[in-house]
This record gives structure tokens, sequence and C-alpha cells, in this order.
């Protein structure tokens, strides 16, 4: 193999861990998901449902995606998935936000223009980001 091929895949390589979605900004955790569900609050969007719960420790927040099978085939809930993913990876969520999020899409996700898809994305966000601070605020005592 040429060296210009291996600067090539390293370069690629670069890329798609920039464009990745990090480990330490998913939900992986059954519990987790279950607690967000039993505990947190909800956000309803035309295309999805947005749970979440404020976080006491850790860094940002960290984001999970259910797609149920009644939504599709595998084909149609992985796109749906890898659409949210790239949704909120383009959003770039506020690193000071300490919750937990799960994201359920829709059926009309997949008809949904993609640019909608990441303007719901964004209000979701920005509507937690809110709420969390003011909850923290109010723990606090600060005004």
């Amino acid at each position: 193999m040429s060296d210009q091929a291996r600067s090539g895949d390293a370069s690629l390589g670069k890329a798609r861990k920039a464009a990745s979605f990090p480990r330490r900004l998913r939900l992986l955790r059954h519990a987790d998901f279950e607690r967000v569900y039993k505990q947190g609050r909800r956000h309803f969007a035309a295309h999805m449902t947005v749970f979440y719960l404020r976080r006491e420790q850790g860094a940002g927040p960290r984001i999970g995606f259910t797609v149920g099978r009644v939504l599709g085939g595998a084909v149609e809930r992985n796109r749906m998935k890898r659409r949210l993913r790239e949704a909120v990876r383009l959003c770039q969520p506020s690193p000071a936000m300490m919750a937990d999020v799960v994201i359920n899409p829709k059926k009309s996700l997949l008809k949904a223009d993609f640019a909608e898809v990441q303007q719901e994305i964004r209000r979701a966000l920005e509507l937690i980001g809110k709420s969390t601070a003011a909850a923290s605020e109010s723990r606090t005592g600060k005004s």
C-alpha cells in the first residue's frame, strides 16, 4: 500500500471520528432508560416525543433513542436512529445541560425533511436546557 493511500485512510478515520456520536454522550443502560421514563418529564413534537430527567452528576447530556418494532422493519428503524443521531450531533447539545434524554420517534419521522427533524431536536434540547437550569437554580436558591 502506498504512503498516499495510508494517509488518505488515516484522514478518513479522523473525519469519521470527528463526525461520530461519542459514547460519553449516549444513554446505554436499560436502567437509565427506565429511570428517565418513570421519573422524567416529556416534550411532544410533531415527529417525536422527548423524555428527559435532570442529572446531579456527570458532564453534559446523555442521549438515547428507542425505536420500537411497531415503527417498521429493521431497515426503517435503523434509518430513524441514524437520522436522529445525526440531528443531535449537528445541534451540539450544551455541555452545561445535565440531563438524560430519550428520544422516541414517530412513524412520520421517515418522511419528514431532515431540516425539520433537526429543528425539532434543537427546540427540544433548548427547552430541556432551560428546564434543567431552572430546576438547578431553584435547588441552590439562586434567582
